[in-house]
């Protein structure tokens, strides 16, 4: 039997996987359906050396290349599923053929790769994307409120929302109807509710990251909190698997897109394809330094004076401090 390593393609589905198993050549060794478990697995591969393991990425696919990893000691890559998907040249679409096409692209060198997150980094992420669920609800229960205040065409206090005295106006004073207040009663009661879910997601992310220097570091930038450092060291992960700033800039989608064509100049905004609660926050990050930092102040207050909007000027900023904060977090060796 030759001894030349194999390459292997998975297609990842929750109870089966289509195992497909080719030579250097590119000729087919095995191919084979098996049960979702990785001894099942192995036992297709066989006893022969491995070049390395291609799975499409999707959920529970990097459990699996865990797996792989810890335990039988292989090369595993996660492929880009959109980039795979275009890079087929048949028009059939079958387990078969997807596991054969992983097989073959990660044999030649021209998998399309994305990240595999640590195993750590994807339980603070977990944690980082239920605080953001629950923080769209009681944003959706705050909306509900005023859209009953709208339609009751009620006047509110010249004070804050959702302080405490616009809390003790509403329910005390505002002149609703009999069904609007009940509504608003129950309303309030959820809010209570999700409001403390958001202080226990709080604490459990800041029990998690206690000792994490990088989340340590992002926090001592006057403006930065918890919510914000832990997005980012969830959703970024690792600052040094960017080559450059512009490329975490590109990821996080912070970039201005050019919609130039022929003698015709135009920007067309932010890159659109990217992580949009990331984006988000980030944003929301920049705000704060505008406020707090005084060269992120001194830069607004430039541009402000060139006549830019204030979007803009909060794009700006967001954009150099993700290009700042690559070059300083790996200078620093905290990019991991």
């Amino acid at each position: 039997m030759s001894r030349l390593p194999l390459s292997v393609g998975l297609d990842y589905h929750s109870d089966s996987i289509q195992v497909a198993v080719v030579d250097e050549a590119g000729s087919e060794v095995r191919s084979r359906s098996v049960p979702n478990d990785v001894d099942a697995v192995m036992a297709v591969i066989g006893p022969q050396p491995v070049k390395a393991v291609a799975i499409e990425s999707c959920t529970g696919a990097a459990c699996l290349a865990d797996d792989l990893v810890d335990r039988h000691g292989l090369t595993v890559f996660l492929a880009h599923t959109g980039y795979v998907h275009k890079m087929r040249q048949s028009p059939d679409k079958s387990d078969y053929t997807d596991a054969r096409v992983l097989a073959d692209l990660v044999r030649v060198g021209y998998l399309p790769r994305v990240w595999h997150a640590p195993r750590e980094i994807r339980q603070l992420r977990r944690l980082v994307r239920y605080r953001q669920f629950l923080a769209r609800q009681r944003r959706a229960v705050k909306q509900r409120i005023g859209a009953v205040l709208r339609d009751e065409r009620i006047q509110a206090p010249a004070c804050r929302r959702w302080t405490l005295r616009w809390l003790l106006w509403l329910e005390q004073e505002a002149t609703l109807s009999d069904e609007g207040r009940w509504t608003v009663m129950e309303m309030l009661d959820e809010l209570r509710y999700l409001d403390h879910k958001v202080e226990r997601s709080e604490d459990r992310l800041r029990a998690r990251v206690a000792d994490d220097a990088t989340v340590t570091k992002l926090m001592q930038t006057k403006g930065i909190g918890l919510v914000i450092a832990c997005t980012l060291r969830a959703e970024i992960g690792r600052f040094d698997r960017f080559r450059t700033g512009k490329q975490l800039s590109n990821f996080c989608g912070l970039s201005p897109r050019n919609a130039s064509s022929g003698r015709r100049m135009a920007d067309a905004g932010l890159l659109k394809q990217a992580n949009r609660e990331l984006r988000a926050v980030i944003l929301q990050g920049a705000h704060l330094l505008k406020r707090y930092h005084p060269r992120w102040s001194q830069l607004a207050e430039e541009m402000k004076a060139r006549g830019k909007h204030g979007s803009v000027i909060v794009a700006a900023i967001a954009n150099r401090w993700m290009r700042g904060l690559h070059h300083e977090m790996r200078s620093m060796g905290l990019a991991a």
